[in-house]
């Protein structure tokens, strides 16, 4: 089957665990997901089978929505609640003027320290791992982007928000953030993503009901190819673009990559525009 499911992962569970589930269900082995979700988060994870794997990464770069819950009082070692508590803090009653502002501050292009229990490699060793042998490691600050920031509720013990984000964006380390500009300590103690680029949690179905309708609950490439201009090439070109050809094509755009279609619905995959010539990028489809 190749194909992309847009899985409703539950809490508990790993993002490879959603994978190995995946692979039981559908009895193939060539899967994979996009946009990490940390184990006791849920939510909207895509994942690719077959052929469809080829286009991961057309559907990590898209932005994100989560819906979080910090609590203020304490932070951990690993910025949720399944981590050792790290540093204690009185709870302070905060103004939603203040809290508001606050909010607001983050928004746009900034900087963030990657948390020690995450899966970046540094010096070729994952992060996560070091963490679990108690070696703390200094870490780049990198760039991400806070496109939206909102309030939902706010009980003073515990501040629930809307964030959407850049790919790279660690909520855990957003939480403390927050909570270390309004004077506090402060954890993630909910995170649900409700939104990767098109997939949304409304249209998200869990592990339960793909396994009782896989075909009826698979999308197909279109939900990423959609996104690309499409290109109709006669039978010539497709087969020539197909085994590897730099083939010549008027009115194509440099640099551009071109969904390339036969006969207006046979998709063989995806071109690059050089120099007047579509050139093979990821190919799919070998016609006759």
């Amino acid at each position: 089957m190749d194909g992309i499911f847009n899985v409703l992962k539950p809490p508990g569970m790993t993002s490879h665990d959603v994978v190995g589930a995946m692979r039981k269900i559908l009895q193939m082995k060539k899967i994979g997901h996009a946009g990490t979700l940390d184990p006791m988060a849920a939510g909207v994870l895509p994942v690719f089978t077959g052929q469809a794997t080829r286009f991961l990464e057309y559907a990590a770069h898209d932005r994100k929505t989560y819906r979080a819950e910090l609590t203020f009082g304490f932070r951990t070692d690993t910025g949720d609640l399944e981590g050792k508590v790290l540093a204690e803090s009185p709870v302070r009653d905060l103004d939603l003027a203040e809290l508001k502002e606050t909010l607001q501050s983050f928004v746009g292009e900034g900087m963030q320290v990657p948390p020690m229990y995450s899966a970046i490699s540094v010096g070729g060793k994952k992060l996560y791992k070091l963490a679990r042998q108690g070696i703390v490691v200094e870490r780049e600050p990198r760039p991400i982007t806070i496109h939206d920031l909102s309030l939902l509720t706010y009980r003073k013990k515990t501040l629930l928000f809307e964030v959407t984000c850049s790919k790279g964006t660690f909520i855990r380390t957003l939480c403390e953030d927050i909570a270390k500009k309004l004077a506090m300590e402060g954890t993630m103690s909910f995170l649900l993503r409700t939104k990767v680029g098109d997939f949304t949690l409304e249209n998200a179905h869990t592990l339960e009901e793909i396994q009782q309708d896989p075909y009826g609950t698979a999308l197909s490439l279109d939900v990423v190819l959609r996104h690309f201009p499409h290109r109709e090439v006669n039978d010539i070109q497709a087969r020539r673009i197909a085994q590897g050809v730099a083939t010549t094509v008027r009115g194509i755009e440099e640099g551009q990559l071109y969904v390339i279609e036969r006969n207006g619905h046979e998709v063989i995959g995806l071109a690059r525009a050089k120099q007047g010539r579509l050139c093979p990028h990821k190919i799919i489809y070998i016609p006759e």
